[in-house]
């Protein structure tokens, strides 16, 4: 018999671990309420057609797809293999493989859109926590199913999005308490004013492929990889002074204006940077920092984009990012619909909140008081006093059995149970039970009618 194992790039989550991560949950979720969104789930898989082409050509290889039913028919068996040989050539193939499982929230959100924009109410602000999958290799930071939290709005041009989603980011941050994050954003205008600088608007896919990787791969492969992509020497040598633009959020936007500030589309980008920089001066704590060599190399993107980076302590990078997408929803014959949306990347963030130690201690409490089983009559009585707590918001259990005190107590340690609550035979006759502080070691006789006031938890 097989050992049981787990696909690659998943992994069980254990109750501390669930807890933890519910934390991350709680916290986002709140800080997306408070800001006036509304939650949205959409299906794990969605037709194929739905997702392919819409990531880049990086990204659709990344696409999971689902086989479709039926193929265990022997008669089909042979076209099942023919199929699958195209499939594995890179093509589409109806018989083969018709769904997929989600890349990212955003596609589906905007087939939602584009499905039920008579119905809603514009802007439509929505937030969304589910899991996605990516055929990606495993690696630390990097798994083949996550979660993701989307908050989007669609159906407004103003900039003033922009500055909500960046101070989005600021507020679940200092709630979870990682400080000395980045913000980092820039804008896919300019970039599209950089590849026009640099010959046309064709090349812009080339270039923001090739920026994309620069924090991995380094500026002399990034320079080879344009090089090969049938870039000349001289926009090379454009891209790398772009790349080397410095200093503050103005000096950079003032060194930007000099070398693409000529172009209509250049200045479009950097009025519209200058507006979400100004409009988070001081909001934003000084961590949002403009940055000419983020690209997101989604094809989507169409003006603001950001990118949240880890503590420069934690060796994670990316734990959240997004962008504007005009015309999302024209993708699927609903055009001229605007959006702007953020991610934030769960595990990631768990990663750093461990390697940094700060998770609070309450969140790994789950039972938060143990009553012990003395006995057939005794545990009646517990059961009752414990029903009683349970309807008053105390999280309680009975233990299972009669059994030692020792091994009741040893139960309770090990699952991080803050009070115990022990009813003998003597405590049914005074109406009353000892309650121990496990954490102090500290007890007390207490009245039961007063139990809930005497736990402090």
């Amino acid at each position: 018999m097989a050992k049981p194992g787990l696909p690659q790039g998943t992994r069980d989550f254990g109750p501390e671990v669930v807890r933890k991560r519910q934390y991350i949950f709680n916290t986002i979720r709140s800080v997306f309420e408070l800001y006036g969104f509304q939650p949205l789930e959409t299906p794990a898989m969605e037709n194929l057609d739905t997702l392919m082409g819409k990531y880049g050509e990086e990204g659709d290889k990344l696409i999971f797809k689902i086989l479709n039913n039926g193929l265990d028919n022997a008669d089909k068996h042979e076209q099942a293999r023919a199929d699958f040989e195209k499939v594995l050539e890179g093509k589409n193939v109806k018989g083969l493989t018709e769904r997929a499982l989600k890349y990212d929230l955003t596609i589906p959100f905007a087939r939602y859109v584009a499905m039920n924009h008579g119905q809603l109410t514009f802007p439509f602000k929505r937030y969304q926590i589910q899991p996605v999958w990516r055929a990606d290799r495993p690696q630390r930071g990097r798994y083949r199913e996550f979660y993701q939290c989307d908050a989007d709005v669609v159906g407004s041009n103003s900039l003033l999005n922009e500055v909500e989603l960046a101070n989005i980011y600021k507020d679940v941050f200092d709630q979870l308490g990682l400080t000395g994050f980045e913000l980092c954003i820039n804008s896919r205008k300019i970039l599209a004013a950089l590849a026009e600088y640099c010959g046309g608007a064709e090349k812009m896919t080339d270039i923001t492929i090739a920026i994309d990787k620069l924090d991995k791969i380094g500026l002399d492969k990034v320079k080879a990889e344009l090089a090969q992509r049938g870039l000349n020497d001289d926009q090379i040598n454009t891209i790398e002074k772009y790349l080397g633009i410095s200093g503050s959020n103005e000096e950079k936007l003032q060194r930007i204006g000099v070398l693409l500030g000529h172009l209509e589309t250049g200045k479009k980008g950097i009025e519209e940077l200058d507006f979400v920089n100004r409009q988070c001066a001081g909001a934003s704590g000084g961590s949002l920092v403009i940055d000419f060599t983020l690209a997101r190399g989604l094809n989507y993107y169409t003006g603001i984009i950001f990118e949240a980076k880890a503590p420069a302590t934690v060796k994670i990078g990316s734990i959240g990012g997004g962008g504007r997408y005009d015309d999302l929803t024209g993708l699927f014959g609903v055009p001229n619909i605007p959006g702007v949306g953020i991610s934030f990347g769960v595990d990631r963030i768990y990663d750093v909140l461990e390697e940094l130690n700060l998770f609070p201690e309450g969140v790994y409490t789950g039972t938060q008081v143990l009553f012990f089983n003395l006995g057939a009559e005794e545990s009646k009585t517990a059961f009752t006093t414990m029903q009683d707590l349970r309807k008053q918001g105390v999280r309680c259990e009975l233990y299972h059995e009669p059994a030692k005190m020792n091994k009741q107590f040893n139960y309770a340690e090990k699952k991080n149970i803050g009070f115990a609550v022990i009813i003998g035979s003597q405590e049914i006759q005074n109406n009353s039970a000892v309650v121990k502080n496990l954490k102090t070691g500290t007890q007390e006789t207490v009245a039961l009618a007063d139990l809930s006031n005497k736990l402090f938890i």
